[in-house]
């Protein structure tokens, strides 16, 4: 009978996708933002002042320091996340560009798209990224990344002063894009396209998990996907 037919149908088997430092360069990035995000806000729009001796407050410093902190784990976990792009599985390379030249990447785009427009009702089918979480992985991780590295730190090298290692190494960022305060403007204009971008991903994690066939949310924290068709 048809019934037999579907009772008897072989379930795909676990698909290893994410490795072991995909996960935790996710968690680590993920946390990095939050706290760049909160201190990076109170920097640009500093809490009232403390009332007493200046000397005994040094608020603002250590939220400085904070920042400065979260800013070198998120650079060097971009850092290790693009070396893990060449050296780890084919999964792990959706992250370093996207594949234009494929028509079925197209097909999918388009299917994705037609999905969250709730235009189709069964998501389609992907082991790692599909083609529109990797089009937003790209645009928001990789490129977005890249110039809230090279913005902050070019900002960092003012602080640290000219010849500093910052200084030279993303100093010409600043002149490239308008002076100080347009980049600073561009710097915190960035840190909201981020929050934006993790209120949709963490959204539509959560959505796939609850409405596709197979496990999103549990995957990225065991490396494992599973499939319930």
């Amino acid at each position: 009978t048809a019934t037999d037919s579907v009772q008897q149908k072989p379930r795909r088997k676990p698909l290893y996708v994410f490795e072991a430092p995909v996960r935790i360069w996710h968690w680590l990035h993920a946390r990095s933002i939050v706290v760049l995000a909160i201190t990076g806000y109170l920097i640009a729009n500093p809490l009232p002042s403390i009332g007493g001796e200046a000397s005994e407050h040094f608020m603002m410093g250590y939220l400085r320091m904070i920042h400065f902190i979260a800013g070198y784990v998120f650079a060097i976990g971009f850092a290790v996340r693009i070396y893990w792009g060449f050296v780890g599985n084919k999964y792990s390379r959706e992250l370093l560009y996207l594949p234009v030249w494929r028509g079925s990447w197209w097909r999918d785009l388009f299917e994705e798209v037609k999905y969250y427009s709730f235009l189709r009702r069964e998501a389609p089918h992907s082991d790692a990224h599909n083609a529109l979480a990797q089009t937003a992985m790209w645009f928001f991780n990789t490129l977005l990344g890249l110039f809230m590295i090279i913005s902050g730190f070019a900002l960092y090298g003012e602080g640290l002063g000219l010849g500093s290692w910052a200084d030279t190494w993303f100093g010409w960022a600043i002149p490239l894009f308008g002076g100080s305060q347009q980049l600073r403007m561009l710097h915190i204009f960035g840190m909201w396209l981020m929050i934006t971008f993790a209120i949709i991903h963490i959204y539509m994690a959560i959505r796939a998990d609850i409405m596709g066939k197979q496990s999103s949310v549990s995957a990225i924290i065991s490396g494992w996907r599973t499939y319930r068709d």
